[in-house]
């Protein structure tokens, strides 16, 4: 029962961003995160007491400027991934200014997104919201999300993609890139939705589905157009302020 309700919420998640997307692997060829990743803590382990401190946290940041943008990374999209990496990347990331990166990262995070289902289908975490009986930053999302497992963070996943695949465009930022990536995964925590296990485990399904990313051809194939594509639109942002 839970496979026939999970299914389609996880579909869901990715509604905007599978609009037109062309996946380089199918879920079946992507990396199994059970036959590598260890399961989520259970309530009596260590690695849970960490959880529950960083949950603490978590709230403890959402009546700061912190939390505020903890609430706006609950947004689960390209679109999302373009406003907070465009000022990094020192140009507009946008469908019309870079539709070959656009393209690249469309088609790579749906990609990468299919490595995060048998892990959250199989395991069915609890959210922290759900544990604690509590409300999240984002009471919207709340209902829907009681249906699909915590574990992995899906939207870890989506930023952990894009900072990686931007380094790979535009290596002389990686180090901001890589800061804006591994941010959007902590807002999940802060605000309510993942606990620290889930996003940590996240950033090692990312990893993994990456690598097999460049096992494509067509993948390194645009890639190579979006390098080319940042490069001109980069020379011309740099014309524009001279």
């Amino acid at each position: 029962m839970k496979k026939i309700i999970l299914l389609p919420l996880l579909a869901m998640t990715m509604v905007v961003m599978a609009e037109n997307a062309q996946p380089y692997f199918t879920a079946p060829e992507m990396p199994n995160a059970l036959h590598y990743l260890p399961g989520p803590p259970k309530m009596n382990e260590m690695r849970f007491a960490y959880d529950t401190a960083q949950y603490q946290w978590g709230k403890r940041m959402r009546p700061t400027p912190r939390g505020e943008k903890a609430r706006l990374d609950a947004e689960y999209s390209v679109e999302r991934m373009a406003v907070i990496f465009s000022p990094v990347m020192g140009i507009e990331i946008s469908k019309e200014n870079t539709p070959q990166i656009w393209k690249l990262l469309t088609d790579a995070t749906h990609t990468t997104d299919k490595a995060c289902d048998s892990a959250k289908i199989t395991y069915m975490r609890p959210r922290p919201y759900m544990v604690f009986n509590e409300p999240t930053l984002v009471p919207e999302d709340e209902e829907v999300l009681r249906h699909n497992g915590s574990y992995p963070s899906g939207h870890t996943t989506l930023g952990w993609t894009t900072a990686l695949i931007l380094c790979e465009i535009n290596p002389a930022a990686q180090d901001a890139l890589l800061k804006e990536g591994f941010e959007y995964g902590q807002s999940r925590v802060i605000a309510g939705f993942h606990w620290q296990s889930d996003v940590d485990a996240a950033r090692v399904v990312t990893s993994a589905a990456f690598a097999r990313l460049h096992t494509s051809k067509a993948y390194c194939q645009q890639l190579c157009k979006a390098r080319k594509e940042f490069q001109k639109v980069s020379r011309k942002a740099k014309k524009a302020k001279k």
